[in-house]
C-alpha cells in the first residue's frame, strides 16, 4: 500500500512538473518586446541586444549614428553578408528612445502625458495593439507624427477612432498616425503604465517637451557565434559598466538563464546604477522573477519524481533474481547459436552432410520445448548418407537417384524451407 501511495505521489509530482513547464514556456513567449530576433529571422542566426543608459551617460544621436556605421564593417570582417534576393533587405535593425513629458492640446482641451521619444524602428521592437491607424518610424523625413493611447484620445477628441487628426505639441501641429490600447495588468501598472502615454519623435521630445536624453538602445543583428552581438555592442558603445546595462534578450528566458537567477533572487532587484528602466524592461524583469520561481518548483517536482523512480528501480534491481553477467551470457549464447545456424543453413544448401547432422541434433532441444512427442520437422531428420530417416541405416531412394545422376545429395526445396523453420523454432 505504501508503495502504491508513493508511486501515485511521484506521478502527480511529474504531472505538476509538466504543467509548470508549459506555463513557463507560455509566459516566456508572451513578451513580444523580447521576441524581436525570432520575428526578424527564423534561422536563429541573429540576436537581440538591449542597452539601458544612466542619466549621466549623455548618449547623443551622433554617437548612435557613429555606432551604426561601424556595424556593417564589423559584419563584413566576420564574413557575414546579405543572402536575401531582395537588394534592399537589411542585415540588422535598431531603435533608440528617450522618456520625458509633453503637453498635447486640441480645441477640446489639453493633456500632459508621459512621452517616449523614438528614433529608428521602435515599433518593430515594441508592437502595440492598435485601435485605429498605424505607426510611424523614427527614420521618417518628417517628424511631426505621434501615436497616442486610448485615454489620451478620449480626453482630446472624445473618441478612439482619430487616426489622421491633428494635435498640437508646443503649438506645433502633429498628425496622430494611430491610437493604441495601453497594456493593462498588475505588472504593467507597476512598471509605469499607470497613466497616459504618447509616442513622439525624439526630435519632438527634445525640442518641444521635457526629455531625459537617450537612455534606451536596441538592436537585432547577426550573431555568427554565441555572444558575438552582445560582446560587440557592449565593447563598441564605449561606456563603463556603471553607466550602462546590456541585456541579451534572445536568451534571457532560456532554462540556463532562469537557473542562474535562482541564487540571485532578491538581490538582483537591487540596482546600484543610476538607470531608470523603461516600462518594457521593468515588465521583462518582473517576468524573469516569476519564471525563476516557476523553474525552482519545476526542479523540485522533477527531482521528487526522479528520486522515487530511482528508489523503485533499486528495489526491483535488488530482487530481480539475475545478474548482468547472466544476461550478457544469455545474449552472447543466443547470438552464437544464430550465427552457427546461419552457417549451417548456408552449407546445408550446398549438400554438406556434416552440417545436416548438426542441424538434426540442434533440432532436438526445440522438439523438447514444443511439448509434443511428434517431430516438428519431418524432412530435416533425413540423413544425407541414407536418404531416409535417421532411424534407418539403409540408403534412401533420393540418394540413389542422386548418385545415379552424379548428384551430391543436396537438399530439395522442402528441406531448405524446413531449415528456415528450424531457425524460427530456435528463436
Amino acid at each position: 500500500m505504501k508503495k502504491i501511495i508513493l508511486g501515485i505521489s511521484g506521478g502527480i509530482s511529474f504531472l505538476f512538473f509538466l504543467i509548470l513547464l508549459f506555463i513557463g514556456g507560455h509566459l516566456a513567449k508572451a513578451q513580444s518586446s523580447q521576441q524581436m530576433a525570432e520575428r526578424w529571422s527564423d534561422k536563429k542566426d541573429v540576436a537581440q541586444v538591449s542597452c539601458f543608459f544612466s542619466v549621466n551617460s549623455k548618449i547623443t544621436q551622433d554617437q548612435i549614428l557613429e555606432f551604426e556605421h561601424s556595424i556593417d564593417k564589423a559584419l563584413q570582417d566576420a564574413s557575414v553578408v546579405q543572402e536575401a534576393e531582395n537588394p534592399s533587405a537589411r542585415l540588422w535593425v535598431d531603435a533608440y528612445s528617450a522618456d520625458g513629458k509633453v503637453t498635447l492640446s486640441t480645441d477640446r482641451g489639453s493633456v500632459e502625458a508621459d512621452a517616449i521619444g523614438i528614433g529608428g524602428d521602435f515599433f518593430l521592437f515594441h508592437p502595440q495593439e492598435l485601435l485605429s491607424g498605424g505607426y510611424f518610424s523614427g527614420n521618417d523625413l518628417m517628424q511631426d507624427y505621434c501615436v497616442i493611447d486610448q485615454d489620451t484620445a478620449w480626453q482630446l477628441f472624445g473618441s478612439s477612432d482619430v487616426a489622421g487628426m491633428m494635435v498640437y505639441i508646443g503649438e506645433v501641429p502633429h498628425i496622430v498616425t494611430g491610437v493604441i490600447q495601453r497594456p493593462q495588468g498588475r505588472l504593467e501598472e507597476a512598471a509605469g503604465l499607470d497613466g497616459t502615454l504618447v509616442y513622439v519623435s525624439y526630435q519632438t521630445l527634445e525640442e518641444l517637451g521635457t526629455s531625459n536624453g537617450i537612455n534606451h538602445y536596441e538592436i537585432v543583428m547577426p550573431s555568427p557565434i554565441t555572444g558575438f552581438a552582445y560582446n560587440y555592442v557592449k565593447e563598441q558603445l564605449g561606456r563603463s559598466e556603471k553607466e550602462v546595462e546590456v541585456v541579451e534578450n534572445t536568451s534571457r528566458y532560456s532554462l540556463v538563464s532562469r537557473l542562474k537567477l535562482i541564487p540571485e533572487f532578491g538581490t538582483r532587484s537591487m540596482n546600484g546604477k543610476a538607470i531608470i528602466y523603461p516600462y518594457w524592461e521593468n515588465i521583462a524583469r518582473g517576468y524573469e522573477d516569476i519564471l525563476a520561481v516557476i523553474t525552482f518548483f519545476e526542479a523540485l517536482f522533477l527531482a521528487y519524481a526522479l528520486i522515487l523512480g530511482l528508489v523503485f528501480f533499486g528495489i526491483w534491481w535488488k530482487h530481480k533474481g539475475w545478474t548482468l553477467r547472466d544476461a550478457w551470457l544469455r545474449v552472447k549464447d543466443k547470438a552464437e547459436r544464430r550465427m552457427e545456424l546461419s552457417r549451417a543453413r548456408h552449407k546445408a544448401k550446398k549438400g554438406d552432410t556434416q552440417e545436416l547432422e548438426f542441424l538434426e541434433l540442434t533440432a532436438k532441444p526445440s522438439r523438447k520445448k514444443s511439448g509434443s512427442g511428434k517431430r516438428p520437422f519431418s524432412r530435416i531428420g533425413k540423413s544425407a548418407k541414407t536418404g531416409k530417416s535417421g532411424r534407418s541405416g539403409k540408403p534412401g531412394k533420393k540418394e540413389k537417384a542422386g548418385k545415379a545422376e552424379g548428384g551430391s545429395g543436396a537438399l530439395d526445396a522442402a528441406d531448405i524451407l524446413d531449415l528456415e523453420d528450424l531457425e524460427n523454432a530456435e528463436d
